[in-house]
């Protein structure tokens, strides 16, 4: 009911126009306050959709003991930016453009895969993601967000809701989290997934390839299970597919025929 209405109505209709008033307020009152309950019950379904339920966040994995950290270039709809809700919730921290960062960087200037041997780089100085557009890679200033150790990530599938299933297009936290499962910092790549509702599928979806790269012992051992892994997706994809077992083996006439 309308908080503009009045309690007017045809003569005769209500013996207490006051009462119809205070009768009028109230439902308003009621609607008002039903709306503001709605709308925090639903800001807090949206919070637990995107980040699994604040009450789990501890259940999974363990917190790092080491710098994690972002350049944000403000591409990216703060709203479905994984890397803004890691900020929002103190969990990574941001540089400056310029600002040179010491540890593991993930860029595409980088020469080499995340391999196992930079875990102590990692625990020494951390790892940092750079926050950009796939759209935009053309004009960020890769030049100006620097490090000793910029890396690239081998083959993985995002698992994020907004570019699920694409090959390599990963989100700043499932970049975070693949970067320190190879590095063989597991519980800690689970505890920053945790902090999604769809982090699991990413972990899931890629849990074969994740423990491929793990297993290996350089860069150059990462790319060869990369290789061999997309070489042999490619064979099974183009691999003629009998499908004999899925034609009919008789007709029903025949089954009434013999029946």
């Amino acid at each position: 009911m309308s908080a503009r209405y009045k309690g007017k109505s045809k003569r005769g209709s209500y013996r207490n126009v006051k009462s119809n008033h205070n009768c009028a307020r109230n439902f308003a009152q009621q609607e008002n306050e039903l709306s503001k309950s709605n709308a925090t019950d639903s800001d807090d379904s949206n919070d637990s959709d995107s980040s699994g339920g604040d009450n789990n966040i501890e259940s999974l994995g363990q917190p790092p003991d080491f710098a994690v950290a972002m350049w944000d270039l403000n591409h990216c709809d703060p709203k479905k930016c994984s890397g803004r809700k890691l900020a929002r919730l103190g969990l990574i921290s941001n540089l400056r453009l310029g600002q040179k960062f010491p540890g593991l960087v993930l860029s595409p200037v980088g020469q080499l895969c995340v391999s196992p041997q930079d875990r102590d780089i990692v625990t020494a100085s951390g790892v940092a993601v750079i926050d950009c557009s796939w759209a935009k890679l053309d004009e960020t200033p890769f030049s100006r967000m620097r490090s000793p150790h910029p890396r690239l990530l081998p083959f993985l599938v995002a698992a994020n809701p907004i570019n699920y299933g694409k090959p390599c297009k990963l989100s700043c936290v499932e970049a975070i989290a693949a970067t320190l499962y190879i590095c063989g910092f597991t519980e800690e790549a689970r505890w920053f997934m945790g902090k999604f509702s769809w982090g699991h599928a990413f972990l899931e979806l890629n849990e074969k390839l994740l423990n491929s790269y793990a297993a290996c012992k350089s860069s150059d051992e990462i790319l060869k299970v990369q290789n061999e892994y997309i070489e042999a997706e490619q064979k099974e994809r183009d691999k003629p597919r009998d499908l004999k077992e899925f034609y009919p083996t008789s007709s029903s006439e025949s089954d009434e025929e013999q029946s």
